[in-house]
């Protein structure tokens, strides 16, 4: 089968777990003989070369025409970000250079990630031809312009309500009718569902795909003090600063190992020098990670906003690493309570204070259980959900 997939990022520029699901995707499909191509944006300042072949999948990379390229918008004032998603909405370049791929490559099916960036009017172009489409939803971006609903922020003041009420009509239109949206988290699926997205396809839920990586399990843990990893972008969104706070607070020997990039980058080096039971690794690879969790007795993720199913979550639990979480949108679906790590409310310092707590009385327990935690996320291998992503591919294509 031929697949094109469509994604607004794809590495070297990636930006969260959405573009580690889209290259696990790629990768399992091409292992199991399928011809794969990728359309996907790149910014300016890359040399003029707008398709690039690998040793298997095609990637098209295209600059999308608008004020900046997505991964540049916290550089940005809000007047002009708000200019370039009415852009991103309603101009038709994705949209018709997307439509040259795909008269050129003819595929037999098309799966779309995140848009946001490259033009929300790419599904038109898809539709006009008939192909059979189906969309992979990761965050809230055709809800909330930024993609991005903090906590205690749910209610939307009356006097932008108006603004976002169109925004979501327009996003509605623009992104036309796919056969198959699938949902990683509940709360993905009901968040879109209550918006009236997606009213005309059939909506599945379908977590993402675990890592393949396993790491071989220590008998006993090594001693020493709590060793807690943060592993995300630095915003303030993320929680990276309650998480300092809690930290300077804690009456127990613990330490924090933080990888990651972001704005917050400045505010973190800092802290890190300040306080020596902090290390900051900067970005880290994939080979890297997986030595993080060798060494960590738990992931922390404070997160201040809604997530749909934070990626990170899932590599740690594959990894056999518990997880300290902010019971926030989709995260209480992976982690549960005493089996695979403990929740806390978001943004309560207190409740996080307690969970890691509970993380540190239990430390020598959890050491003990790593098959166990593994088991959790089992059902959401790789090999198990390219399997049934292709099972429903085969079936949007034979009603195409």
């Amino acid at each position: 089968m031929k697949i094109g997939i469509i994604s607004n990022l794809y590495p070297p520029f990636q930006r969260g777990g959405a573009e580690y699901v889209v290259v696990r995707t790629v990768e399992a499909l091409l292992d199991m003989g399928h011809d794969v191509f990728v359309i996907t944006g790149r910014p300016k300042v890359v040399p003029d070369v707008s398709t690039y072949t690998s040793a298997q999948e095609r990637i098209y990379r295209f600059v999308p025409k608008n004020i900046y390229f997505i991964l540049d918008d916290h550089r940005y004032w809000w007047p002009v970000r708000l200019l370039w998603h009415v852009i991103d909405s309603i101009c038709t370049c994705g949209k018709n250079h997307v439509a040259n791929i795909l008269d050129q490559e003819k595929p037999d099916v098309v799966i779309t990630h995140n848009l946001k960036g490259i033009g929300l009017r790419i599904p038109q172009a898809i539709g006009a031809r008939h192909i059979p489409h189906l969309h992979v939803a990761h965050d809230l971006q055709l809800i909330y312009p930024s993609g991005l609903l903090l906590f205690g922020e749910e209610a939307i003041p009356f006097y932008t309500r108006p603004f976002y009420v169109l925004y979501q009509r327009i996003c509605r239109w623009a992104f036309g009718k796919p056969d198959v949206v699938l949902f990683p988290s509940i709360y993905l699926k009901n968040m879109y569902e209550r918006y009236g997205f997606f009213t005309d396809a059939e909506c599945l839920l379908m977590p993402n795909p675990t890592p393949t990586f396993e790491l071989p399990f220590k008998e006993e843990r090594s001693p020493g003090a709590l060793r807690l990893l943060f592993v995300g972008q630095l915003e303030l969104h993320k929680g990276i600063r309650i998480l300092f706070d809690v930290l300077r607070e804690l009456d127990i020997d613990v330490s924090l190992i933080i990888a990651g990039e972001g704005t917050e980058l400045t505010y973190v080096k800092g802290k890190a020098k300040e306080n020596p039971r902090v290390t900051y690794l900067g970005y880290v690879s994939t080979e890297q990670l997986i030595n993080c969790f060798g060494i960590a007795d738990a992931l922390i993720v404070p997160s201040l906003c809604y997530e749909n199913s934070p990626t990170v979550i899932y590599e740690a639990l594959q990894a056999g690493i518990p997880v300290l979480a902010a019971n926030i949108g989709g995260v209480g679906e992976l982690v549960q309570n005493g089996k695979n790590g403990f929740l806390f409310k978001p943004g309560d310092k207190n409740d996080m204070r307690g969970a890691i707590k509970q993380m540190n009385d239990q430390k020598e327990r959890f050491a003990k259980i790593h098959a166990d935690i593994r088991k959790t996320v089992s059902p959401y291998a790789i090999e198990s959900y390219a399997s049934r992503l292709v099972e429903i591919l085969e079936k949007v294509s034979q009603k195409g």
